[in-house]
């Protein structure tokens, strides 16, 4: 299974883009994954390209949530079924266009709490290698 991180704007922190590059990096040898960062202008015009057999997930302060070994089993159901590529979409400050929450399959939440966006990009990719790993075999500390 595919993972696809469809990103709204640049992230212009170079120490939350080494983190980005990092868990890529990690993920990586597991797992196929692909970053994409797009202008705004051009994903409210074009929306999201979606495959037949892909899930869309948006990043979204009233989707669902889940420890860590949840979204891992969320993952492997996802797998299991014959997903072949889930794309998580992680909006800016504005938060997505229309035509983005009309394309979604699924929304989740990374935490109640508020964080920029471009922290929640990195807690996203820290939770999807500790579930690619876990569903791997690998140990993970708790």
């Amino acid at each position: 299974m595919k993972i696809r991180l469809l990103m709204l704007g640049k992230t212009r922190a170079p120490e939350l883009r080494a983190l980005l590059d990092f868990y890529v990096r990690r993920i990586l040898p597991l797992c196929p994954i692909e970053v994409t960062e797009v202008r705004p202008a051009v994903a409210a015009r074009n929306g999201i390209t979606k495959e037949s057999r892909s899930h869309i997930v948006l990043l979204d302060a009233a989707g669902r949530e889940w420890d860590s070994q949840e979204f891992a089993r969320w993952l492997k159901g996802l797998r299991d079924r014959g997903t072949q590529e889930i794309v998580f979409a992680c909006g800016d400050a504005a938060g997505f266009p229309e035509s983005w929450r009309r394309q979604s399959d699924s929304k989740i939440s990374l935490s109640r709490m508020t964080m920029a966006h471009e922290l929640a990009r990195v807690v996203l990719l820290e939770q999807i290698y500790r579930a690619v790993t876990s569903l791997r075999g690998h140990p993970y500390a708790k």
